[in-house]
């Protein structure tokens, strides 16, 4: 195993949770640990504290006149449950396959790492970066950012760069480079169902009182028309659709495909807005998902109970135009209108953030293109990514830069599930893809 592994190992090791207050001494460990790699390649390190967990930031000695490269990235983790779905041990790596295996492995750590490590190997290299770089690994993704927003705020001026990269997204395929452009946004509700004081005899009150649980099944189920178009009223409104050409660049990207995504998934059929491919659903068109829905007796046999609540959790990912808040009205306000009579609702509204879409074929985006050419040997596919990570919008509008996402992970990565893994490959190729970023960008 080369030493850049081993260090990953160890990165991976730190079981980093964020959303655990039971790992907060892993996260604070990681975080220190991240100091000691940042100031053994001779950089400025700085821990910062916030509310909530440390923000680590390090930089190199800058000079005048060059490009300032901000680089984003963090440092804790999903949870591991369910645990015996594993293969092996989520917080001691391993190596099968190709492929590296650990909770952390492809969101974040490994990906971020790999812009260290070239950091590292171009000052051994070179003897400096040919850029003034600024690093910031933040440990509260996972659950939002809450802190990083009043952090960049506070720090503005210390944090002015010209371009920001991170590495937090996918690759479409193994081996075909994937440059992002843009991210769908999120906004999130929680519902509650009440129906009678408490849970009942199904055989005495069944059919004489609302049954919660039915209720919140008929309330997801009209979020939706039977062809997979969203029912919410004006939902659609301040879309900005697809241009020409993203549809046809799309639909010649190695891997994209609706097939591909199937085999991907393991579904037998796709399902969705009409008139979209799967590409185009997921990079380009927003959704309501239900991410959690419970009610009654989930244990063993059989329980006959009519239950007092039932409870639904949604997600809903936008694309450039919708703002969150309106979303969330619309969702509440549909959501009021379809309540079944004999039960009342209580929403909570959850963490949101806007989508983000830059222009790939600006002087920055075409010398990330270079830069992923050189690494891998092929021209990258310009794609918008699924999920969302709504710090870089948030950068945007603070920093004033954009952000050139140069995705990593494999459709298969497993990232939020069991058996997370980070192809060796991709480990590899992103520490040269890093080094070649740093001088393409100092050229633009």
């Amino acid at each position: 195993m080369t030493s850049e592994l081993e260090r990953l190992f160890e990165h991976l090791r730190f079981a980093s949770i964020s959303t655990d207050s039971r790992h907060v001494a892993d996260v604070r460990a990681n975080a220190e640990w991240l100091v000691g790699q940042f100031e053994g390649m001779g950089m400025a390190t700085e821990i910062h504290e916030t509310p909530g967990n440390p923000i680590v930031i390090a930089r190199n000695k800058h000079v005048g006149g060059r490009r300032t490269v901000l680089i984003y990235g963090h440092y804790d983790v999903q949870p591991v449950d369910p645990l015996e779905l594993w293969d092996s041990a989520p917080f001691e790596p391993e190596i099968r396959d190709g492929k590296i295996w650990g909770r952390g492995g492809a969101d974040n750590k490994g990906q971020h790492f790999v812009h260290m490590l070239g950091a590292e190997k171009t000052i051994r290299e070179d003897g400096e970066l040919p850029v003034n770089v600024i690093f910031l690994i933040e440990g509260e993704e996972e659950i939002g950012s809450p802190n990083l927003v009043p952090f960049l705020e506070e720090h503005r001026d210390e944090l002015a760069c010209d371009i920001i990269a991170v590495s937090d997204t996918g690759m479409v395929a193994l081996g075909v480079p994937t440059l992002g452009y843009g991210l769908r946004g999120i906004t999130c509700l929680e519902v509650m169902v009440k129906g009678p004081s408490g849970d009942l005899h199904s055989g005495v009150y069944g059919g004489a009182v609302a049954n919660p649980a039915m209720a919140a099944a008929r309330m997801v189920a009209s979020l939706h028309e039977d062809d997979g178009k969203i029912a919410v009223d004006g939902f659609y409104d301040d879309v900005i659709p697809l241009e020409d050409w993203e549809r046809k660049m799309w639909a010649k990207v190695p891997g994209a495909s609706d097939e591909d995504f199937l085999k991907t998934t393991g579904s037998l059929e796709s399902f969705g807005e009409p008139g979209y491919s799967i590409a185009e659903r997921l990079w380009g068109r927003p959704t309501v998902e239900v991410n959690g829905i419970g009610s009654g007796y989930q244990g063993e046999g059989s329980k006959t109970v009519l239950p007092a609540e039932a409870m639904f959790k949604l997600s809903c990912r936008l694309v450039p135009g919708q703002d969150p808040a309106m979303v969330q009205e619309k969702v509440e306000a549909h959501l009021r209108t379809h309540t079944p009579a004999g039960v009342t609702i209580e929403i909570e509204k959850g963490h949101s953030g806007k989508a983000y879409h830059n222009d790939p074929h600006s002087d920055y985006g075409k010398a990330a293109q270079r830069a992923l050419t050189t690494s891998f040997g092929k021209e990258p596919v310009l794609i918008r990514e699924g999920g969302s990570i709504p710090i870089i919008q948030d950068m945007k509008e603070i920093l004033g830069s954009d952000s050139l996402m140069l995705g990593l992970a494999l459709p298969d990565c497993q990232i939020h599930a069991p058996n997370e893994n980070f192809a060796v490959e991709n480990f590899e190729c992103g520490i040269l893809m890093s080094q070649a970023l740093l001088k393409e960008l100092a050229k633009a």
